[in-house]
């Protein structure tokens, strides 16, 4: 089964990091592929821009309305996320031991559509 990571922290954490604190950061990221390889597999992560960058796009009285920044506000913002498939939530709850401390880890299991065929390869 597949599983989100989602990565959450304080805004301004990586900006106000020292080099070493960085380079601790990236260990622990560096350790949690490491730690996948092994017990599950990696389908994909990436880093995301801090939440000011974001875009919100909702629904008001039926007209697409845009707005800056994220669609909650609030001291930790969403910071980056992995795509995991593993036998279990507990595997990849056990495996996000090995990220950085200074996140909020969230595991959440992808659920499946049914009548929703995935066709982004054109098959």
């Amino acid at each position: 089964m597949k599983y989100l990571v989602l990565l959450a922290e304080e805004q301004g954490t990586w900006q106000a990091a020292t080099p070493e604190q960085r380079q601790v950061v990236m260990d622990a990221h560096t350790a949690f592929h490491q730690a996948v390889a092994e017990r599950a597999t990696m389908l994909a992560g990436e880093a995301l821009a801090e939440a000011p960058e974001g875009r919100t796009l909702r629904h008001v009285d039926g007209q697409p309305l845009v707005t800056e920044g994220p669609y909650a506000e609030g001291v930790e913002q969403l910071g980056g996320f992995y795509l995991v498939e593993a036998e279990s939530q507990d595997v990849v709850l056990d495996l996000c031991h090995l990220l950085p401390t200074s996140y909020a880890v969230e595991v959440r299991p992808v659920i499946e559509i049914e009548g929703y065929e995935d066709d982004r390869d054109g098959e």
